[in-house]
């Protein structure tokens, strides 16, 4: 059985490479998510990222660096934009990737960052292989486990934290028009479509959107 383990990579504000750890230090940049990270032959890695703020100081530092051996920026858009950071190995990337690697999981990119600059990431494999792989990461590398579930390539798991009855009431709250402005459906209306009381379907829904809000945005 193919199963997902989200986990949380304290950073303590760094990075997950030493290339990280630059664009971290910049005041003038946000780091919104990690939209691809490969291993390649010769040990180094290359990582796509999506950043918001201004990007010309940023330049000054990757040309700088001794790791970096290609970059390129991309999609410069109202103050966001992409960039291609080709690099060396470096650590903890190394070891993920190596032990992602030796175990044969997938990881489910995006990589999204908290508000603290912690990484939340999803990795996909068989129950016994996603064991095997925890158990042999290292101690140094403070990673814990945020959600573990059932993987279905065609779902989100945005949505496999809640129980099927949170979801059904959501999806019918949706359905009918209880999120649109002017709101068009009420708990009543939604209990009686779904022969319950009012009183539950409030019940699913704030569990159900406090599930997807913490979720969201890293809490």
């Amino acid at each position: 059985m193919m199963r997902f383990l989200t986990l949380k990579l304290v950073l303590d504000g760094q990075g997950i490479h030493p290339v990280g750890d630059v664009i971290a230090a910049r005041a003038d940049v946000t780091r919104d998510q990690l939209l691809h990270v490969n291993s390649i032959f010769n040990g180094g890695g290359v990582l796509l990222y999506r950043l918001r703020g201004n990007s010309d100081g940023l330049v000054e530092d990757l040309d700088a660096h001794e790791s970096v051996l290609a970059y390129d920026i991309l999609d410069v858009h109202d103050g966001s934009f992409h960039i291609y950071i080709y690099v060396e190995a470096g650590e903890p990337a190394g070891t993920l990737m190596y032990v992602v690697e030796k175990y044969a999981l997938i990881i489910d990119t995006p990589l999204t960052y908290t508000d603290s600059g912690d990484i939340l990431a999803t990795v996909v494999g068989t129950q016994e292989m996603i064991q095997r792989a925890f158990r042999e990461l290292p101690q140094r590398i403070d990673i814990r486990v945020e959600q573990t579930g059932e993987y279905a390539p065609d779902s989100d798991h945005l949505f496999s934290g809640l129980t099927d009855r949170q979801r059904e009431v959501l999806e019918t709250a949706v359905k009918h028009g209880y999120y649109q402005i002017p709101r068009q459906a009420t708990h009543a209306d939604i209990a009686e479509r779904l022969e319950c009381a009012p009183s539950t379907v409030d019940e699913h829904l704030r569990k159900a959107e406090a599930h997807l809000f913490s979720t969201l945005f890293g809490r």
